[in-house]
């Protein structure tokens, strides 16, 4: 069965893309805690992040490097910052 994120991945559910790959994911997240709130999926559905294979977890993790990176240039910040959650979901 898909998840709320993969069906948002995959257009069933409407959703502001920041950036994506054949792999990854990014969008706006719909309670944003700041400005530029982006989430970071993985297309693939894992039950716990870390269920991700050795590549698939850092090239998760460089794909969201290159949104924080974009996120710095369009909205004034100190810092993006990174955090693994998911356990309310």
């Amino acid at each position: 069965m898909a998840t709320i994120f993969s069906r948002i991945a995959d257009g069933e559910i409407p959703s502001y893309r920041v950036a994506a790959d054949d792999k990854h994911y990014a969008f706006l997240d719909i309670n944003p805690v700041a400005r530029g709130h982006v989430l970071v999926i993985p297309r693939r559905e894992v039950d716990y992040i870390f269920d991700l294979d050795k590549e698939e977890y850092t090239g998760l993790m460089l794909f969201a490097r290159r949104v924080a990176k974009a996120i710095e240039k369009a909205i004034p910040c100190e810092r993006v910052g990174v955090a693994v959650v998911g356990l309310e979901v």
